[in-house]
């Protein structure tokens, strides 16, 4: 065997060992969590509340309502924001005032989440006197922004300029080019990035910390507090009693399972709109 061949078979077992490492780690995690968090997975989960010390059973159905609420609010008021900006600096980002808004959204996307979460606890939930699930959604958006500001901009500059060129030689005006060639052209990609985001924005829980804080009731009222999967998880899992630790296991094991399905349907919705 020639020395081309050894290194091209070196080269292409290094590639099959790279791609083992990046899969080994979430193989391992689902793993762990399917074997601690399934036994107490049942239909009641979904549907019951929590129940007191040394009760077996209960569920988390108010944390997971809770949590489809934050997350539903966070994506209204950061998805427009997002692509709105984004589409800015794809289109106009040749300012300084594009530059300092660059410059902000990769400041903002280094930010850690916890700081995130203060910022917004003075900002929101002071004024607002009370912990809510609108301090919650603020918080969340804009750990969202970064990702869809980003990703917006690199998939609006990928649409070809012959597009844009030929819209504006049949005298259409750069807004209507932008509303119905350039984003249509482009959404499929902005699809993506919108919910990569809220995959992110649904497994954050120290924001939530100071913003949602918690509920052990049915509460849908966006101001009061709110009960949401992440801050169960935590309050769970740091307890003294079996049960709830236990249950700990299966909150985290639904909170996977409700980030998969968020990206099941990413893929599904960007192959239908791509067509």
């Amino acid at each position: 065997m020639s020395r081309r061949a050894i290194w091209s078979r070196v080269v292409i077992a290094g590639c099959y060992a790279a791609g083992a490492i990046v899969v080994l780690p979430l193989a391992l995690i689902l793993g762990h969590l399917i074997v601690k968090g399934l036994p107490a997975l049942s239909f009641s989960f979904f549907v019951d509340l929590r129940r007191p010390v040394g009760e077996p059973g209960g569920g988390m159905a108010n944390a997971i309502v809770g949590t489809l609420i934050l997350v539903g609010l966070a994506a209204i008021i950061a998805v427009p924001v997002g692509v709105g900006a984004g589409v800015y600096l794809s289109e106009f980002g040749r300012s300084r005032f594009s530059g300092l808004v660059r410059y902000t959204t990769d400041l903002l996307s280094g930010v850690p989440s916890i700081v995130v979460g203060v910022a917004a606890y003075g900002l929101v939930v002071m004024p607002m006197a009370s912990f809510s699930a609108i301090a919650g959604g603020v918080a969340l958006s804009i750990l969202m922004l970064p990702t869809i500001i980003r990703s917006t901009e690199e998939v609006v500059r990928l649409v070809p300029q012959s597009y844009r060129e030929a819209a504006l030689a049949l005298g259409a005006p750069r807004w209507k080019v932008i509303q119905q060639v350039v984003i249509p052209a482009a959404r499929a990609g902005i699809v993506t990035a919108s919910m990569l985001a809220v995959a992110r924005a649904a497994g954050e829980t120290a924001p939530l910390l100071f913003t949602a804080l918690g509920n052990r009731f049915w509460s849908t009222a966006l101001n009061k507090p709110i009960a949401s999967l992440p801050v169960m998880v935590f309050d769970y899992a740091r307890a003294p009693y079996d049960d709830w630790n236990r249950q700990a296991w299966t909150g985290a094991l639904v909170l996977v399972m409700m980030v998969t399905g968020i990206s099941a349907v990413l893929r599904l919705t960007v192959r239908r709109v791509a067509r």
